[in-house]
């Protein structure tokens, strides 16, 4: 490591502006890397410290009334933020193999959340034994740079599906679901929400095409921010229902909720769940429903939806990547999309998170070089990585596109990011 590397990632961030036009772009990318390794490093340190002052509180802590409020009270954290820091702290302490793993800077502070509140609160059909096993899983889920929320969310109800019980989970208690709307002072209005993941995602299918970038006449980009293009979307979703609830189109078909599962898990079966392999093998995501936009649904709110949906068949293999669906056309037809949708789940590049209303058909080997509009020749890219296939301008390299064994997408990186070029599999392609 350079010195002046080793001072970026160690020193202050005062005139570092100044000086990282010393550094090249491999040196900058190990910074980026360093530095965020560091941060890792000193959430667990404060949670630690934290959590021992809450254990061995002074008279300033007892006075701020917790550990987690004099340390809002003390830094630029709010106190809500302080607390969570605190509540974890203690909520590790029963549970040292998920502390062990966040200490050493393998889990974030999110994930860690997220496991040990299963851990507090596990499925009542899953015997005492079996926590070891299934923190494993979900720690094998949570670590490394590959580790997603989504990837730790399937896990989770993946082993709720195998120790279903009639408990709800809180992703679908639709009793704790609440909209606060009031008007201010200057006369604006404040809308905040907590609803349930079905609700979440009939909300987010509607505004999907009501919130994309919409370049002006002349090509300019659209200037709206995020937050912007949502706010406009919501304003025309009501809009919309108020002149006969009026609806767009999203991907060609118009706004509804999707629900990903396999005929088997949609039974009325416990026997039909997948079960984890005694010898540290893998547990599938395919065992429980999938929303394209919210991740997993329980077997029982997916059932629920059953008795009155509109099914739509797509025929999967043994991995569970669906079957050709009319081949023989250069567009892909609405029911291969739908069959991407069931494989990828949005855009496939490793470590994308786009979702499929956002993301285009691209043919692996060009249609015009004698490409098949296959589901073994399709992928779904969001419109930047669409564009980095096709050689984006000033990208070094290329990047290539196989179909596994296992019959889903794998990428090949260019020599510039891989020298030794290791296929690197989709983004929904994973076991832990």
């Amino acid at each position: 490591m350079s010195v002046l590397l080793s001072g970026v990632v160690s020193g202050s961030a005062v005139g570092l502006r100044g000086r990282l036009w010393q550094l090249t772009a491999a040196e900058l990318r190990a910074a980026a890397v360093l530095a965020s390794a560091e941060i890792l490093r000193l959430e667990a340190v404060r949670v630690a410290v934290v959590d021992e002052l809450s254990l061995r509180p002074d008279d300033q802590v007892i006075a701020s009334r917790g550990a987690g409020s004099w340390l809002a009270a003390n830094t630029m954290l709010q106190v809500r933020d302080g607390k969570k820091i605190a509540a974890l702290g203690a909520a590790l302490r029963p549970f040292p193999a998920v502390a062990a793993r966040f200490d050493c800077g393998d889990c974030s502070f999110e994930h860690a959340v997220l496991i040990v509140a299963f851990c507090e609160s596990p499925p009542k059909g899953m015997p005492e034994e079996a926590l070891p096993k299934c923190i494993d899983l979900l720690l094998a889920a949570a670590s490394g740079v590959e580790a997603t929320t989504t990837k730790v969310r399937n896990v989770i109800a993946t082993l709720e599906r195998i120790f279903e019980s009639d408990e709800i989970p809180p992703a679908e208690d639709v009793d704790r679901n609440e909209l606060r709307i009031a008007s201010t002072l200057n006369g604006r209005v404040v809308v905040r929400g907590d609803f349930d993941a079905l609700t979440g995602e009939m909300l987010l299918s509607a505004l999907s095409n009501l919130t994309m970038p919409t370049p002006a006449p002349d090509g300019t980009p659209d200037a709206r921010s995020a937050a912007k293009r949502t706010a406009d979307g919501f304003t025309e979703l009501i809009r919309r229902y108020l002149d006969c609830a009026k609806t767009g189109m999203d991907g060609g078909q118009r706004p509804h909720v999707n629900v990903h599962i396999n005929a088997r898990d949609l039974a009325e079966h416990r026997d039909c769940a997948a079960t984890p392999t005694g010898d540290g093998g893998s547990v599938s995501d395919l065992d429980v429903g999938h929303m394209p936009w919210l991740g997993p649904l329980s077997v029982s709110q997916t059932r629920l939806l059953g008795c009155d949906c509109f099914l739509s068949t797509v025929l999967l293999d043994d991995h569970g990547a669906p079957l050709d669906v009319k081949p023989g056309k250069r567009l892909v037809t609405a029911e291969q999309r739908v069959a991407l949708i069931a494989r990828d789940k949005g855009c496939a590049f490793p470590g994308c998170t786009c979702v499929p209303a956002w993301t285009d058909a691209h043919h692996i080997r060009h249609w015009a070089n004698g490409g098949p509009t296959v589901m073994n020749n399709l992928v779904l890219l969001c419109r930047s990585h669409h564009r980095l296939m096709h050689r984006k301008s000033g990208f070094v390299g290329k990047w290539e596109i196989r179909i596994g064994v296992d019959n889903k997408p794998w990428f090949i990186p260019p020599p510039s990011i891989d020298p030794q070029r290791h296929p690197r599999p989709a983004n929904t392609t994973f076991t832990t």
